[in-house]
């Protein structure tokens, strides 16, 4: 019995010692702020009125979290910002592990042409697996009637990504270029992730490095990424903040996010 025992408590062990090993070395799952407009080029004629879903989630593997009202949503067009924060109503959805999560959305109806430019600042989000706070500071961009003017425009975000490329009216294998802007400043060799928006879990990665792609820029915080697939694509500049915020008593580091959304399309023959 004792010789049972003995074998026994050594193979638990080594059962713990494994787990924590997958534990440590299981690649941490890349956080998204999401701002998915209903459309992203809406031509005269077409119906005005967009629906804007906001929520929280890691996208290609479709694990959601909830997510709280924002401290800041607007939009800004034709040189003109306007607070949207009053329309936004709690939803719910189910992601596609059967998690039941809050999110938001709103109506907005075009009524001018031009570029509108979507933007959220979320609350802090806590997350306990990596003892931080993370914030997102995450635009999407609206092309309305032909006028392309404005998808250019800093909106003087804590972090933001500001487009070299036009970021609508993209085919599929278009290369799309953006500058990581920190308070104002470049960013010099910042990080950035590319994420597809993969809601219907069709793409199935063959190892877990091809669910986040990882971009370094360059000296003058300038990156460049071709889109493989058409749909929405997710990137994510990450600047660690200077500031740390407080939980449960203690002092933990704050991740700031520079993300913006933008879709391609397929090329038809």
């Amino acid at each position: 019995m004792k010789h049972y025992l003995s074998g026994f408590n050594r193979l638990l062990s080594r059962l713990v010692i494994v787990a924590a090993m997958a534990a440590v070395t299981a690649p941490a799952m890349a956080h998204f702020q999401m701002v998915i407009p209903s459309d992203d080029i809406i031509s005269a004629g077409e119906n005005r009125q967009l629906n804007v879903d906001l929520f929280f989630t890691h996208p290609f593997e479709g694990m959601g979290l909830n997510m709280k009202k924002p401290k800041r949503f607007g939009v800004w067009v034709a040189g003109k910002e306007t607070n949207l924060i009053d329309t936004l109503q709690k939803s719910r959805y189910i992601d596609r592990v059967g998690e039941t999560l809050s999110a938001y959305s709103t109506q907005y109806k075009i009524r001018k042409p031009g570029d509108h430019l979507f933007f959220v600042q979320p609350q802090p989000y806590w997350e306990a697996a990596e003892e931080r706070f993370i914030i997102h500071y995450t635009k999407a961009v609206v092309n309305a009637f032909g006028m392309e003017e404005g998808w250019d425009h800093e909106l003087g975000l804590t972090v933001e990504i500001v487009p070299l490329t036009r970021p609508y009216g993209l085919w599929t294998n278009n290369l799309f270029r953006g500058i990581v802007k920190h308070n104002g400043a470049p960013v010099p060799f910042a990080r950035v992730e590319v994420e597809y928006y993969n809601d219907k879990g069709e793409v199935q990665p063959p190892a877990d490095p091809f669910i986040t792609q990882t971009i370094k820029a360059d000296a003058n915080g300038v990156f460049a990424y071709t889109m493989p697939k058409s749909g929405w694509w997710g990137f994510a500049a990450l600047v660690e903040s200077s500031e740390t915020m407080v939980h449960e008593g203690k002092d933990y580091p704050v991740e700031l996010g520079g993300l913006l959304w933008l879709k391609t399309y397929d090329m038809e023959r």
